[in-house]
């Protein structure tokens, strides 16, 4: 039997997370395109857009379950989430080297990793209680 999560979406662990991924997309963007120009600011913002949406995709599918009766669930939810993160990064990736023109590849890629940047150190940015 498994357990649906009825936690609200804003209300999990997770968004602050993202909300701070979200932050590092605007600051990485806006110091893009004030240093280097608006080729480089909006290709940071799409760099860290594709990260930052394949992590709400992500969020979204990993905290759909909970208790102890629903660890299979769990297990499949988080793989299945993780394997659509990537399919969709790589899409996002595609579609915005097809579809945007002029574009900057190392202001994308810089936007993309610093917003895995701060996912790689959600445990840091969370401190003690992730519940606060």
């Amino acid at each position: 039997m498994n357990i649906h999560n009825r936690t609200p979406f804003h209300r999990l662990p997770a968004f602050r997370v993202l909300l701070i991924q979200a932050m590092v997309v605007v600051v990485t963007a806006a110091s893009c395109g004030l240093v280097f120009g608006i080729v480089a600011g909006y290709s940071a913002l799409f760099g860290g857009l594709i990260a930052l949406s394949a992590n709400v995709y992500f969020a979204y599918k990993a905290f759909r379950y909970f208790g102890a009766r629903s660890a299979r669930a769990i297990i499949q939810s988080l793989w299945s989430g993780q394997m659509g993160k990537q399919i969709l990064a790589a899409a996002l990736f595609a579609l915005v080297f097809v579809g945007v023109r002029p574009l900057e590849p190392v202001a994308l890629f810089v936007g993309y990793v610093l917003v895995l940047g701060t996912s790689a150190s959600a445990l840091l940015l969370m401190k003690n209680n992730p519940k606060h």
